[in-house]
């Protein structure tokens, strides 16, 4: 069993997080898909040169685009320059995609990505369904955080 795991997680190589959407929103719903990239920007999200922040993803006429991810270009490439900012493309199921339609048309939610991988040599996103936070949410996040880094500090502490 835990020879699975580790294989699996080898086999996942989390190259950009976008850890202020889990600030600012309160994650519904999770899928994995697929990316339309060029053969620069592979080698540049290699590379790690790659920044999620202040990205999304939108559903237009049947198809998912993800807009606004800051992919750098790749450090050994000549002539070869691609857009950073370009739109790209996600792949999902037909039937994942009529799912996100349906959910992004309800008032409030977004579509949000929150890391890049390597996945058996392809690289994925992890895009979620997303709900915007309040303040007081945000606070109260914090306060939870912190509550339980003192508890674990506390039971550290008795065990010594």
């Amino acid at each position: 069993m835990n020879a699975a795991r580790s294989e699996r997680e080898k086999a996942q190589k989390i190259v950009a997080d976008n850890r202020k959407a889990l600030h600012d929103y309160h994650v519904l719903d999770e899928w994995e898909a697929g990316v339309v990239l060029l053969g620069s920007e592979v080698k540049a999200i290699r590379e790690g040169r790659v920044n999620l922040r202040d990205s999304y993803a939108r559903v237009d006429k049947g198809e998912v685009w993800l807009t606004d991810v800051h992919i750098s270009p790749y450090s050994h490439a000549d002539y070869v320059r691609h857009d950073e900012r370009r739109q790209r493309k996600l792949l999902l199921h037909r039937h994942e995609i009529l799912k996100l339609t349906g959910r992004v048309a309800e008032k409030g939610l977004t579509l949000v990505p929150l890391r890049m991988y390597f996945k058996n040599g392809r690289v994925k996103v992890a895009i979620a369904l997303v709900k915007g936070k309040q303040a007081h949410d945000k606070r109260e996040t914090i306060r939870r955080r912190e509550v339980e880094r003192e508890t674990r500090a506390a039971v550290k502490e008795r065990r010594r």
